[in-house]
């Protein structure tokens, strides 16, 4: 089986709460992100919660973005996945993480559709 996709999570600390708790900020941060990735946007949703914190996902024909964000603790989590070897996840991630002025981060990468070594051995 050929790889599928590349999955990216990411953990974003110290963030500008501010920005948190913008999501017209966020939504074009996102959408910014996915098309400097190379993705194709196909559709958009946001949800700002009350009192505090934004939810949302881009989806792209590759897959999607999604976010949550806790300002009250100047956190967000993101995740992009994407199919295709022509897309740079790691641009989307890398311009969120500056977007949302983290001062501190960790990504994970997961490549996604390998086949499970133990499952060769059927």
């Amino acid at each position: 089986m050929e790889t599928f996709g590349h999955h990216v999570l990411g953990e974003l600390w110290n963030c500008d709460r501010k920005l948190l708790e913008d999501i017209k900020y966020i939504e074009r941060l996102f959408v910014n992100a996915a098309l400097q990735a190379g993705a194709e946007v196909r559709e958009v949703a946001f949800h700002q919660f009350a009192p505090q914190g934004v939810s949302g996902v881009v989806l792209i024909s590759e897959s999607h973005l999604t976010i949550h964000s806790f300002p009250e603790h100047n956190y967000a989590s993101i995740d992009i996945y994407t199919c295709g070897e022509h897309l740079r996840p790691g641009i989307a991630f890398e311009k969120i993480a500056r977007g949302l002025g983290s001062s501190q981060y960790e990504k994970k990468e997961i490549t996604r559709g390998l086949p499970n070594p133990a499952e060769n051995n059927r």
